[in-house]
C-alpha cells in the first residue's frame, strides 16, 4: 500500500511523529500530503530553539495551537542580555539580525492562536512587556506562562498578569533581572491561586536608569583613562 492510500486520520497520526522539517519535506511530495501538512490539527504543539527557526516555513500557526516554547540556549543570548547603551558596534550588529524576531512572532500568535494554553520563553532577551501584555489579552485561556532569562521583562508584565491572567495557574519569572520583590508580592496578593516561581529574579542587579547610565558611563571612561 502506498502512503497516499492511507486515510486522513492515519496520515495525521503518521505526521505527528515527525519533526517540522520532515513534515515539510513529506508535504512537498504531493498535494494530498501537503493538505495534511496544512491541517491545523497537526499543530497543537510547537517548540523552537532559536529566533531563526521562527522565520522558516515548516510549521503552521492556527487556533489549535495549545503549547508553545521558544528556548534559545546560545552564547549570543549573553550578548542580547547586555544593556543597549553598553553594547559595542559588533554586539549591536549581532542583535540587529534577530532582535524583532520573537516579538513579531508573538504578534502572529496573538492574531492566530486564541486558544493557547502554555507559553515558555527562555533566553529571549529582546521580548518586552508590551508583547506579553498583548498576548495575555489575546489568549484568555492561557494557564501556564514561563519566562526565563528574559531581561527586558519588568513588573509591568506582572501587573498585566493581575489584570488579564484570569485563567493563569502557573507563572515562572526566573532570572529576569528587572523583576522586583514588590512586583512579585503584588501577584501573590492579587492572584493567590497562581503558582508563582521566581528564581533569583528579585535578587539580580536591575538595569540602570537613564541618569544612572550616564554616571556609570562617565565612571567607566574615567577608569579607562587611568
Amino acid at each position: 500500500m502506498h502512503i497516499t492510500q492511507l486515510n486522513r486520520e492515519c496520515l495525521l497520526h503518521l505526521f505527528s511523529f515527525l519533526d517540522k522539517n520532515s513534515r515539510k519535506s513529506l508535504a512537498q511530495t504531493c498535494q494530498k500530503l501537503l493538505e495534511v501538512f496544512q491541517d491545523p490539527f497537526l499543530w497543537p504543539v510547537l517548540n523552537f530553539h532559536s529566533p531563526v527557526e521562527l522565520k522558516e516555513d515548516n510549521f503552521l500557526l492556527g487556533p489549535t495551537l495549545r503549547y508553545l516554547s521558544i528556548c534559545w540556549h546560545s552564547s549570543r543570548v549573553k550578548v542580547c542580555n547586555i544593556e543597549d547603551w553598553m553594547k559595542n558596534t559588533f554586539q549591536k550588529d549581532i542583535c540587529r539580525k534577530h532582535e524583532n524576531a520573537v516579538n513579531d512572532f508573538l504578534i502572529q500568535v496573538c492574531n492566530r492562536c486564541p486558544n493557547l494554553l502554555s507559553l515558555t520563553l527562555s533566553g529571549c532577551g529582546h521580548v518586552t512587556d508590551d508583547y506579553l501584555l498583548l498576548l495575555l489579552k489575546s489568549c484568555p485561556n492561557l494557564k501556564i506562562l514561563k519566562l526565563e532569562n528574559c531581561v527586558r521583562i519588568t513588573d509591568r508584565t506582572l501587573e498585566a498578569v493581575t489584570l488579564y491572567g484570569d485563567s493563569l495557574q502557573t507563572l515562572h519569572v526566573d532570572f529576569c533581572r528587572n523583576i522586583t520583590q514588590a512586583g512579585l508580592e503584588t501577584v501573590q496578593e492579587k492572584c493567590p491561586s497562581v503558582m508563582l516561581k521566581a528564581e533569583r529574579s528579585a535578587d539580580m542587579i536591575p538595569d540602570n536608569k537613564p541618569g544612572e547610565k550616564l554616571m556609570l558611563e562617565r565612571a567607566v571612561r574615567k577608569l579607562v583613562r587611568h
